[in-house]
C-alpha cells in the first residue's frame, strides 16, 4: 500500500510540475513557439469530448 502511495505521490507530483511548464505560446513538449499559422489554433477542444452523450 505505501508503495502505491508513493508512486502515485510521484505521478501527481511529475503532472503539477509540467503542467506549471505549459503557456499557451509554445508547444508543451517541443517547448517550440506557436504561430498564428499553426493549425492546432483552430482546433475546438469540444470536438475531442471523451464523456459519451446521453441518450
Amino acid at each position: 500500500m505505501a508503495r502505491f502511495l508513493k508512486t502515485l505521490f510521484a505521478l501527481s507530483a511529475a503532472a503539477t510540475l509540467l503542467s506549471a511548464c505549459a503557456d499557451e505560446d509554445h508547444y508543451p513538449v517541443t517547448g517550440e513557439e506557436c504561430t498564428p499559422g499553426d493549425p492546432v489554433q483552430e482546433l475546438d477542444s469540444s470536438a475531442v469530448d471523451c464523456v459519451p452523450q446521453a441518450s
